[in-house]
C-alpha cells in the first residue's frame, strides 16, 4: 500500500455516503451492501475528503482543529486504506 501524494484530493467514492448517526454517535459509511461504522478519527478525516481539498489541506486542517502537528504519516496511511477499500476515490 503506497502513501498518497500530499497534492491528490481525496473524496468519498461514488456510490458511498458518509453521514452523522447520532444513534451511534459516530459516522457511518453507507453503501448499498451495508454500512462501516467510523471512529472518530476516521469520521474527522473522512467528513474532510471531499474532493476539493488537497491531502495537505486535510492534515493542516486537522492538526489546526486538535492542536496538533505531525499527523501527515497517520492521515496519510488512513487515506491509502480507504483507497484501497474503495471507500475513497481520488479526484482530477
Amino acid at each position: 500500500m503506497s502513501e498518497p501524494d500530499t497534492k491528490c484530493r481525496p473524496a468519498i467514492a461514488h456510490g458511498m455516503r458518509l453521514q452523522w448517526e447520532a444513534a451511534q454517535e459516530a459516522h457511518v459509511l453507507l453503501y448499498p451492501e451495508g454500512m462501516v461504522k467510523l471512529n472518530s478519527s476516521a469520521g474527522a478525516i473522512m467528513s474532510r475528503c471531499d474532493g476539493v481539498r488537497t491531502l495537505a489541506d486535510i492534515v493542516a486542517d486537522l492538526e489546526r482543529t486538535y492542536g496538533l502537528t505531525g499527523l501527515g504519516a497517520d492521515v496519510s496511511a488512513f487515506v491509502a486504506l480507504a483507497l484501497e477499500k474503495h471507500w475513497l476515490e481520488l479526484r482530477e
